[in-house]
């Protein structure tokens, strides 16, 4: 009898189990692996390599790029370098002999000591901790190679689109200078003036419109580079010509107040005027002398404007700092103004948060507007030295904070997205199903035109005209495919859908 039993028990138990495993769906395996490679660094790094990702929401065009492709650009444009400073310089260069004072940067493909020290002078490549500031390094490479970018900007978009593709993200959002300045000159030929609607309507009627339209020819120009580098439209097309790319203008907040407002007003009328832009951000470090002493002039500037263009979107660089770089004061109210004051919908790094004042309550009040921050793991750790238990994502996180993970600057600082996602899986321990929560909440929050796949961004509820789709099927219905194609972040979200599908297949 018991012979006979046996079978009987075994059929069952694989049904049961058989059962288990289907019920458990792919989500659930794809977590289930995620957790049995944690402590395997190598294989954890190769899931997390093919994962989708969703968006980039914070990352400088110049600074999304590696040093190398410097090193090109430099040669084509004809510079020359200080050997001492390793910064780029117009100037008749001296030959490639052994150690002369400025040679041409193609000197560098044969001198592998003059190659090597602009990669370390233009990255945080061989930067050692114990030897030298990692905020002054950092921040020193931009005025080193910047002559580089010069006629490169459509090249600097193809490679930041082909890293994106290669690291599985949809969608970036670019922090552009893309005026070269104009709106900077323009506010300090007008000068200060306190009445806020009247200096706009100066500058408006200076030349913002010419700067305006001068913007959008170039940028019409660098995007036909981006797409001829890329061979976009062609049948061997890079899969960086799938990558969605939209532009944050970036307000440098260390000049003249003048020129600062301008360049404010600048980013509000090119969201007016072109699509490509869709909000702007206050750039450079947060601890400078200008950027600390005129920050509460800054988002009384914004909070003014904005009654002018009520539709436009704002994040803000808030709380890059941390304890010792500013007095304590510094620390207290930079993220909370910038929320309250200025209307940040997003705020960038926020590292600081604990030291603003009421912590709790801040931290309370955007998880109810729903304000992402936007976090730079590696960005930290190398300028500010936060990391580890230091770094408030956990308390984002704890507080129901919607965050998403961004590179920053990845060509400067030798990273990529891949390496946010295993930052934060070994560091914090985050979950396979968190780290989806922040790919989808980096376009869910983005700021894209259109209405979200999503009726509950935070429950994630599919709105109705897309609901009953699977994200996994072929085909969608033809009410779903016609109400993606009039919204944009639908149809990218869509996109991460579908590729979360994909991917999960696989365990």
């Amino acid at each position: 009898m018991r012979s006979l039993r046996l079978p009987a028990v075994v059929c069952f138990l694989v049904l049961f189990l058989g059962k288990i495993s289907w019920a458990q769906g792919p989500e659930d395996r794809t977590a289930k692996y995620m957790e049995s490679v944690r402590q395997q660094p190598g294989l954890l790094l190769a899931f997390l390599q093919q994962m989708p990702k969703g968006g980039d929401l914070h990352v400088h065009l110049s600074g999304a790029i590696y040093a190398e492709s410097f090193i090109d650009w430099a040669s084509e444009n004809a510079l020359c370098v200080d050997r001492s400073t390793s910064k780029l310089i117009r100037s008749a260069c001296d030959s490639c002999e052994a150690y002369t004072n400025k040679p041409s940067v193609r000197c560098a493909y044969q001198d592998h000591i003059l190659y090597d020290q602009l990669l370390d002078a233009w990255s945080m490549r061989n930067w050692h901790r114990e030897e030298e500031s990692g905020h002054d390094h950092f921040f020193a490479t931009f005025e080193k190679f910047g002559p580089a970018m010069e006629k490169h900007v459509g090249d600097a978009l193809a490679e930041e689109a082909s890293r994106a593709a290669e690291d599985h993200l949809q969608y970036v959002e670019v922090m552009h200078t893309a005026d070269g300045m104009q709106a900077a000159m323009l506010g300090g030929k007008m000068g200060w003036d306190d009445d806020f609607g009247k200096f706009r309507d100066q500058l408006l009627d200076g030349g913002v419109a010419d700067v305006v339209a001068a913007v959008r020819s170039q940028l019409d120009s660098d995007e036909a580079r981006k797409k001829e580098v890329l061979h976009c439209g062609a049948v061997e097309g890079a899969p960086g010509c799938g990558v969605t790319i939209r532009y944050l203008y970036q307000v440098l907040r260390g000049l003249p107040r003048e020129q600062v407002f301008a360049q404010i007003l600048l980013g509000f009328e090119l969201v007016k005027a072109d699509p490509r832009f869709v909000g702007f951000n206050l750039v450079m470090p947060e601890d400078d002398y200008v950027p600390m002493h005129d920050f509460a002039l800054h988002m009384r500037i914004i909070e003014a404007l904005r009654k002018f263009y009520p539709a436009t979107h704002v994040s803000l660089h808030a709380g890059e700092l941390a304890m010792g770089l500013v007095p304590p004061e510094g620390l207290r109210f930079h993220i909370r103004e910038s929320v309250e004051r200025a209307g940040a919908e997003r705020i960038g790094h926020g590292v600081d948060v604990m030291s603003e004042d009421d912590p709790i309550g801040l931290l309370q009040e955007m998880a109810k507007k729903n304000v992402l921050v936007e976090i730079c793991l590696t960005s930290n750790d190398v300028i500010l030295g936060v990391s580890g238990d230091r770094h408030p994502l956990p308390v984002y996180m704890k507080y129901r904070v919607p965050v998403a993970l961004a590179t920053d600057d990845e060509g400067v600082s030798r990273g990529d997205m891949t390496h946010e996602y295993l930052r934060a899986v070994e560091t914090y321990g985050v979950s396979y199903l968190q780290l989806k929560r922040m790919a989808r909440a980096s376009l869910e929050h983005s700021f894209m035109p259109g209405d979200s796949l999503w009726s509950d961004g935070r429950e994630l509820q599919r709105a109705t005209a897309c609901a009953d789709e699977k994200a996994s099927g072929d085909r969608v219905s033809s009410n779903c495919e016609k109400w993606m194609g009039a919204n944009e972040r639908a149809r990218v979200q869509w996109q991460l859908e579908r590729a979360f599908a994909e991917f999960e297949k696989r365990f």
